[in-house]
């Protein structure tokens, strides 16, 4: 059974719980099947609260507007124009990049691998786990507190 939520979507891309009413930007709503993602899966069964949650989403939205995952298609068509193939970065994806190198600095070593595999690569925690060599249950209380400090980064509350 797929469990399904309506969620909002602002602006710049983050999805936030349709709770958080944003009255001043154009708002469009979609819906999201919460065990879809490690994280969305970790929040939907209380694993995580809404504040680790939101840092985690953060993290996750400056890494995809930041293009950091690798390439699955290859631009083989040259540019009409003449130009270099491929596009150069906008600066929203500069700004990204650069938000992003500051949170996971902000996380250190230790936190830093467990975020990016979960957050970012989508590994769930049982995989993430054993390919940090960690016992089985551990990676939850390091992920916990890798929200925790990422929440701080972000100012939430």
């Amino acid at each position: 059974m797929r469990e399904l939520v309506e969620r909002v979507i602002e602006e710049c891309g983050v999805v936030r719980g349709a709770a958080t009413p944003r009255t001043h930007r154009p708002r469009r709503s979609v819906s999201v099947h919460v065990g879809e993602s490690p994280l969305s899966w970790l929040r939907a069964h209380g694993k995580i609260d809404a504040r680790q949650f939101e840092a985690g989403e953060r993290l996750r939205a400056d890494y995809e507007m930041a293009a950091l995952a690798p390439r699955v298609t290859m631009q083989w068509a040259a540019r009409v124009d003449g130009g270099a193939s491929g596009l150069d970065p906008t600066l929203a994806q500069i700004a990204a990049k650069r938000r992003f190198d500051a949170a996971m600095a902000a996380l250190g070593g230790g936190l830093r691998d467990v975020a990016w595999r979960v957050v970012c690569a989508g590994e769930g925690l049982p995989v993430a786990e054993r390919a940090l060599g960690w016992p089985q249950r551990a990676g939850r209380i390091v992920l916990t507190l890798a929200f925790d400090r990422l929440g701080d980064h972000y100012g939430l509350r």
